[in-house]
């Protein structure tokens, strides 16, 4: 009997541990039969025995399902509230911060920031943590290889700084990539680092279900220091942050409430 999408995702939940139930339905769905359709497959059974044989087909599953899609400096008029407000409003009161790069796909949003801080101190003292449910984003992050289209929105003074151009690609010099600790981490079912100074974690959760959203932030708001910051996505302004211990700061950054 052939399966049904119900069953697609239990069974890829067993294989995967994604819950694709914590996304939202009718667009991952979607996303899915594309997918499907785009390979030459007539169902659900089909394609899932596939993806058991063939780990072109598994990854490219993996990689389509957790939307890959980043570049550094990504609305660069938030960067700059990050630079000029943020950032040393935390650091008037520790030395060095704690930072957690969720959901960091191929890795431009860790390499901005630690590039950003590096004009607050030196590169050695910088640490970023930073974590996907994707293996081969985290593989592409730790080469730390891009085209020019995703360096678009970051300062010249960082390219030149920073990159190594070799034909119409940029390599991220070795410096920066040692300041940056990569692990896979599945924000819906593993444990959350604690006492973070600053979490980013943007344009993920849309993809996510209400009460997905809400456990994550949650979760968020407890892995935060005292005034700890969790800045997110242009399209994730959070209603009702106080539930959450939240408040807002200035549009898509949320502090922990004392």
């Amino acid at each position: 009997m052939l399966i049904g999408y119900e069953t697609f995702k239990e069974k890829i939940f067993k294989l995967t541990n994604i819950d694709l139930s914590c996304y939202k339905e009718r667009q991952m769905k979607r996303r899915i039969d594309s997918l499907i359709t785009r390979n030459n497959f007539q169902d659900y059974d089909s394609y899932y025995n596939a993806l058991l044989k063939d780990s072109r087909l598994y990854n490219e599953f993996i990689n389509y399902l957790t939307i890959n899609v980043s570049e550094f400096y990504r609305n660069p008029s938030q960067w700059e509230i990050l630079e000029k407000e943020i950032i040393p409003k935390l650091l008037s009161k520790k030395n060095n911060l704690k930072i957690w790069s969720a959901a960091c796909s191929t890795g431009e949003e860790p390499y901005s920031l630690v590039m950003l801080l590096s004009k607050f101190m030196n590169l050695k003292d910088i640490k970023i943590y930073a974590t996907d449910i994707d293996d081969d984003a985290l593989r592409k992050a730790k080469i730390g290889t891009y085209n020019e289209k995703s360096l678009a929105n970051l300062p010249s003074d960082f390219i030149h700084k920073f990159f190594n151009k070799n034909s119409n690609m940029y390599n991220i010099k070795e410096e920066v990539k040692k300041c940056v600790e990569y692990k896979k981490h599945n924000l819906l079912m593993d444990k959350y680092p604690t006492d973070c100074d600053i979490i980013t974690c943007r344009n993920v959760l849309i993809y996510f279900t209400e009460e997905a959203k809400n456990n994550i932030y949650m979760k968020f708001s407890k892995s935060l220091s005292p005034e700890g910051v969790l800045f997110v996505g242009s399209t994730e302004q959070i209603i009702s942050s106080q539930k959450y211990n939240l408040e807002p700061m200035k549009n898509f950054f949320y502090r922990l409430k004392k």
